[in-house]
């Protein structure tokens, strides 16, 4: 006969493999988060981060506080409706410094071309970057291309480092949330990852849905300048979609997060593309919103201002972080009949090469 430890068989965490890199290491989840703090950053020297893990680094220099990003390119496939890699990497690098409310000062853009890789997809990748980067006023000033074998790349990689300034009065962090602040965001979820999954698999969604990718720097100005220091904390919902977005920063400021399910923006086709797939909206990959954390006294001059512009016209107020009563670093969804659930990250991976 053979016996179960009721410990194990009443564990509702899934097993973890734990020598081998699986696809759900890049799912921008627990096992991402997994992955950064138990194997890269003690690789560098740094046990435990001194900080929250943010989407950019702040490098004071000579009394001006500089950004930094990089970030690598693998999306499958290179083409999507809405968007391709090319721009991807340009808007996903811009944002990533926005987040930080910085101006984007320059980029850097790396190519790794598999062997037998047609020029003219190189060509129209090349071309599209090249037309994001001019639309956000940002210049590509440095690169790199190397070649390797077939079979080797999956037919194009992009690796985008961006440099930008931060704008005066602003320092928005996933660690500086507090009690009260208003949970906005700036539009729709799920349209990038619904897009890609159904070109990649020929679900035939594509003729409704269209990746939301874009840059959003000019947005966060916008709210800068509306709210100033009262904007805490800005993050794009990329992997792992809103719901790793909220839970890093409800973790990173160990405070409650409360969501008003019937607040959020799902385009009818998302919400029937993932009913059909049984996804989460709440976890689908965006490349062209953010969620922010913002003072109540600043909340609603900020929506405004995200309202004013094509980025944020459908800006909406989501949720509130809780004053008392809920558990620290814990996000919940106030559903439609007036229950709560958990909202978690994802543990694996939900769609691989989403960005």
């Amino acid at each position: 006969m053979i016996t179960v430890d009721p410990a194990l068989a009443a564990c509702p965490v899934p097993f973890q493999e734990t020598d081998r890199v699986l696809l759900g290491h890049g799912s921008g989840g627990q096992l991402s988060a997994a992955l950064v703090t138990g194997v890269l950053l003690p690789a560098l020297g740094t046990a435990a981060p001194s900080g929250p893990l943010e989407d950019a680094a702040v490098v004071p220099v000579a009394g001006v506080d500089i950004v930094v990003s990089t970030d690598a390119f693998v999306v499958s496939p290179l083409f999507f409706p809405g968007g391709d890699i090319g721009r991807l990497a340009v808007h996903g690098t811009v944002n990533d410094l926005a987040m930080r409310a910085a101006t984007p000062v320059a980029l850097a853009l790396a190519y790794v071309v598999e062997e037998g890789f047609p020029l003219a997809d190189l060509r129209r990748v090349a071309a599209s970057a090249g037309d994001a980067a001019r639309a956000a006023g940002v210049a590509v000033v440095s690169g790199d291309t190397k070649v390797v074998g077939r079979g080797a790349a999956d037919g194009l990689y992009l690796v985008s480092t961006g440099i930008g300034q931060r704008l005066p009065g602003a320092a928005p962090s996933a660690a500086a949330v507090e009690p009260g602040d208003a949970v906005l965001l700036s539009g729709p979820i799920g349209r990038h990852g619904t897009a890609i999954l159904s070109v990649r698999e020929g679900l035939g969604f594509d003729s409704d849905i269209t990746s939301d990718t874009r840059p959003l720097h000019r947005l966060v100005a916008a709210m800068i300048a509306a709210g100033g220091a009262g904007v805490h904390a800005l993050r794009d919902p990329t992997r792992g979609g809103l719901a790793s977005a909220l839970n890093e920063i409800a973790a990173a400021s160990g405070v409650p997060v409360e969501i008003d399910e019937s607040k959020l923006p799902v385009p009818p086709p998302v919400a029937a593309a993932c009913e059909i797939l049984g996804l989460d909206p709440a976890h689908v990959a965006n490349e062209g919103c953010l969620v922010a954390f913002v003072a109540p006294q600043q909340a609603e001059a900020v929506l405004a201002a995200m309202r004013g512009l094509p980025e944020g016209a459908d800006a909406v107020r989501i949720g509130t972080v809780a004053g008392g009563g809920g558990e620290p670093g814990r996000v919940t969804v106030r559903t439609a009949v007036g229950s709560r659930r958990v909202l978690d990250m994802l543990v694996g991976e939900q769609l691989p090469r989403i960005c």
